[in-house]
């Protein structure tokens, strides 16, 4: 069987493979290898910089034909790597093997072949191309996506700011909000979220095969290898990999930023979880209709349905993520001594976790894109729920010291069906100034909003 969207084992690259395009070139194992290359070109470049007798500075058409192999690596070079690879068994040492193949006619790099991969181990290579893959799918895929959420939330908080709406604590009425404060108060939520993402620092180690620079020091025993390391990492693409440099390491990189990393994203994710529940709480409920394309069905037997399936599936795809994110969390920082593979293959399925993540908010954001809001229903449930209007009658109570305020409101609204009339017959017997009583007497459940649609706007 042959592989294809249809046979492939993860949806991801199955059917939901065409939402992933712009992870997929990052998050691969050619992003990986193509990673892995522009890793080793970078050390290869400034060991010719470093004065050494050994390894003069490259030429100017050199150092071009070598960065020329990252910008234009292609599947067809990750392809030739890996064909390498069914012979060293080791993929690290492909890599290699393809550069220097790539050296052929140009004594100027034949000459100086054995300094590629001089002095690192694998995980020296293998720990930034890591980095420097979470960077771009971080910052190129995972922050976008959540930012398109935010834009569109804000958005919806400042059109519906002033659009009354029944709250629910624990399921039962409560205290009136606005639609747009609702949303308001996600948007803030997911711009924390998302500053904590973009926070983290993104580090990297080059310093051997258990951190102490052993072969580097064998090698020019005299030479800052320490500051030439973070140079390498520190400096801007493309001579460096702008990471942050570790100064302290076993054999990998300890992973704490990567645990750092996917908590964050986590914390996001769990934030549009709880997002995904409230929208489809009040499609259920009628506060939002969904707009349809023209042929769309909502469900194979009942013509009427339209069902919240954008949020079910971004619901779904992020509990998925949020399960790998929290494994890679928990068992990255963990390795054995200075070193065992645990972390190897975890690693490969970092792309698996955001994918799940990037799945989930095309999805949440599509199904945003879908929503109508009825404002019929919304006026017909506060004008059913008059009770809510017994928090501010007892207030306003306390202030002017009427004793037992609570318990009267209580005793008139607890388990009852309460009505307009119900309640300004209490406030007419009340001993308040007119003037309060006017006030209460004029506001309905829909006017008892507080700061809620101030609060919407300004978001």
């Amino acid at each position: 069987m042959s592989l294809s969207t249809i046979t492939a084992l993860s949806p991801l690259d199955g059917r939901y493979a065409s939402k992933l395009a712009a992870l997929r070139p990052i998050m691969s194992e050619h992003g990986y290898m193509h990673r892995r290359v522009q890793v080793e070109v970078a050390w290869f470049i400034a060991l010719s910089d470093a004065g050494f007798a050994e390894f003069k500075p490259l030429t100017t058409g050199a150092r071009a034909y070598l960065l020329g192999l990252i910008k234009n690596f292609s599947e067809a070079d990750a392809a030739a790597i890996k064909e390498i690879e069914k012979t060293t068994n080791h993929d690290v040492k492909a890599v290699e093997y393809w550069i220097k193949s790539k050296f052929e006619a140009r004594p100027e790099l034949e000459k100086a072949s054995e300094f590629v991969h001089f002095a690192c181990t694998s995980e020296d290579i293998n720990n930034t191309s890591h980095a420097l893959q979470l960077r771009s799918g971080r910052d190129q895929v995972v922050l976008p996506g959540l930012d398109r959420i935010v834009l569109k939330l804000r958005e919806m908080a400042h059109a519906y700011a002033d659009v009354p709406m029944l709250s629910r604590t624990h399921g039962q009425t409560a205290s009136p909000t606005t639609v747009g404060k609702e949303m308001a108060n996600v948007v803030m939520r997911l711009q924390t979220a998302c500053e904590r993402v973009a926070a983290v620092k993104i580090m990297g180690k080059m310093n051997g095969a258990v951190g102490n620079y052993n072969a580097h020091l064998s090698a020019w025993p005299d030479f800052d290898w320490e500051a030439f390391s973070k140079k390498v990492i520190e400096t801007p693409e493309p001579l460096g990999l702008g990471l942050t440099f570790q100064q302290y390491s076993i054999q990998i990189e300890p992973h704490d930023y990567m645990a750092e990393l996917f908590d964050a994203v986590a914390r996001a994710n769990t934030i549009l979880i709880d997002l995904s529940r409230d929208i489809w709480g009040y499609v259920s409920l009628g506060y939002f209709k969904q707009r349809l394309k023209a042929g769309e069905i909502g469900s194979s037997t009942m013509p009427h349905k339209v069902n919240p399936i954008d949020f079910e599936n971004a619901e779904g795809n992020l509990g998925l993520a949020n399960a790998l994110l929290k494994h890679l969390s928990e068992k990255l920082p963990i390795s054995r001594w200075q070193r065992d593979l645990t972390d190897s293959t975890v690693l490969r399925n970092m792309g698996v976790a955001l994918g799940y993540a990037a799945l989930a908010y095309a999805s949440l954001l599509t199904g945003l894109n879908k929503l109508e809001l009825n404002e019929e229903a919304l006026a017909e449930d506060l004008d059913a729920s008059w009770e809510v209007l017994a928090e501010p009658i007892q207030t306003v109570m306390r202030r002017f010291g009427v004793q037992g305020a609570y318990e009267k409101l209580k005793e008139v609204t607890r388990g009852k069906t309460v009505t307009a009339e119900a309640l300004h017959g209490l406030i007419h017997s009340l001993e308040i100034p007119q003037a309060e009583k006017d006030r209460l007497l004029a506001m309905t459940p829909g006017s008892y909003v507080g700061k809620a649609a101030e609060l919407a706007r300004r978001v």
